[in-house]
């Protein structure tokens, strides 16, 4: 059985939906979490290249290990997901 090709769209859709697991997880906390707690709780060693698209895209801080969500991230988390 051979699984059908993914195509750019879908592997974007992806991405970004991997992405907004490590977002859910920092704005569920008031603290910062290591990378490596992140890679742990998601049972995903490409954690930390999820942090590098966030950080490159202006969504999360780093300072050393830590992670934590930008102003930006969490107004647009406000806007969009009121909830």
């Amino acid at each position: 059985m051979s699984a059908t090709p993914s195509t750019p769209k879908e592997d974007r859709r992806a991405e970004a939906e991997r992405d907004d697991e490590v977002l859910f997880l920092l704005f569920s906390s008031p603290y910062p979490w290591s990378v490596e707690e992140l890679a742990r709780e998601l049972d995903d060693a490409c954690a930390p290249d999820r942090v590098a698209r966030l950080a490159a895209a202006g969504l999360v801080h780093r300072l050393g290990e830590f992670v934590f969500p930008t102003r930006a991230a969490r107004r647009a988390r406000e806007l969009y997901r009121p909830y």
